[in-house]
């Protein structure tokens, strides 16, 4: 069985080729990034029209990579929520008329199940059930992932999420969008322990996050530099960077070892955007080996938004039953994670 994906959730347009027996045939991604870095941020009506230029010749790149013509699919996914919703018709609009013009089925996939089944493009692939830690942009959630479409939410973030956290102080640093990578890097330049920003939530039971307070210390932090006339400070910038850093790393890994205590699950998923971070990634390994817990992540470039983790979800739905069953053009803004069932039930 043979699925095109397409993602266009937010500001990256990607188009990717899998099959169930010879794996992913190929995968084209364009990033919006220089576009929005403009602005400082994701403009959604100019992601939009990026996204209408861009998906249609990023499918013909990727057939013809794989080697494939339109007759060889068995199916097409797209992304149907969560994100901006113009960004998301876009996608769903193309997915489904080429669904319908080829008679093929149609799988209306959720962004957060794709970085949820992301490892399974990997060769070491996770059993079910396991521990999932989804950090990304605009979600921080410790998932008991019992099987496709059943999923336990165990604890999610109060406030901002964990990449939220990591690009709004890159933002009070001064530091060009996207930030939360740009921190990453200039963390490796700080200093350990010089700034010790809180840890909002670690010392409460439970698996909640909360990370507003972390950014408001940030920006006291920047705010005393400045009046001290070390705003332009390189060394104390990358100070902070290192010091928000490691209270992220800490609050993640923390609730992260609590829940892998408490449930006496043996395998840890990590998915999303930020788990791209190599100093969360060090922590987590850490404390996943100490407790002789398997970890799996997805190679960095299926770390943030891309078409084959639409695509590996959308196969796997259509191969338990899973297709849309109708000719609607489905793009959801907000559509909660813990809504997804199972195929067939």
């Amino acid at each position: 069985m043979r699925i095109l994906g397409i993602e266009s959730s937010c500001d990256e347009s990607a188009v990717a080729v899998l099959d169930d027996r010879l794996g992913l045939l190929s995968h084209e991604l364009f990033s919006q990034v220089d576009l929005h870095r403009l602005y400082g941020g994701v403009v959604p009506e100019l992601a939009s029209r990026d996204h209408v230029q861009r998906l249609l010749p990023l499918v013909r790149q990727a057939l013809a990579r794989a080697g494939t013509t339109l007759a060889e699919l068995d199916g097409v996914a797209y992304t149907a929520g969560p994100g901006l919703v113009g960004a998301l018709l876009t996608g769903a609009a193309l997915g489904r008329s080429m669904a319908f013009a080829l008679g093929v089925p149609a799988v209306p996939v959720h962004h957060l199940e794709g970085h949820l089944l992301a490892p399974l493009l990997e060769d070491r692939v996770p059993p079910f059930p396991h521990l999932a830690l989804l950090v990304s942009g605009g979600h921080t959630m410790l998932i008991e992932v019992r099987g496709l479409g059943d999923y336990h939410l165990m604890g999610e973030t109060r406030d901002d999420a964990a990449g939220e956290a990591f690009d709004k102080s890159a933002k009070l640093l001064g530091l060009p969008y996207p930030g939360g990578p740009e921190l990453a890097r200039l963390a490796e330049q700080g200093r350990p322990g010089i700034f010790e920003f809180p840890r909002p939530m670690l010392d409460r039971p439970g698996y909640e996050f909360s990370f507003s307070g972390l950014k408001t210390a940030v920006m006291l932090a920047v705010r005393e530099g400045e009046a001290a006339g070390l705003g332009a400070d390189g060394q104390r910038r990358a100070d902070i960077a290192r010091g928000v850093q490691q209270a992220i790393v800490e609050s993640l890994v923390g609730k992260t070892a609590r829940a892998l205590d408490d449930t006496g699950l043996s395998h840890l998923v990590v998915a999303g955007g930020v788990s791209a971070n190599r100093a969360l990634r060090d922590a987590l390994h850490s404390a996943a080996t100490a407790r002789g817990v398997a970890i799996y992540f997805p190679r960095f470039e299926f770390c943030t938004d891309n078409a084959a983790m639409i695509a590996v979800a959308g196969l796997a739905r259509l191969k338990a039953g899973g297709q849309a069953q109708h000719l609607a053009i489905e793009a959801r803004a907000q559509w909660p994670l813990m809504s997804l069932r199972a195929p067939g039930t």
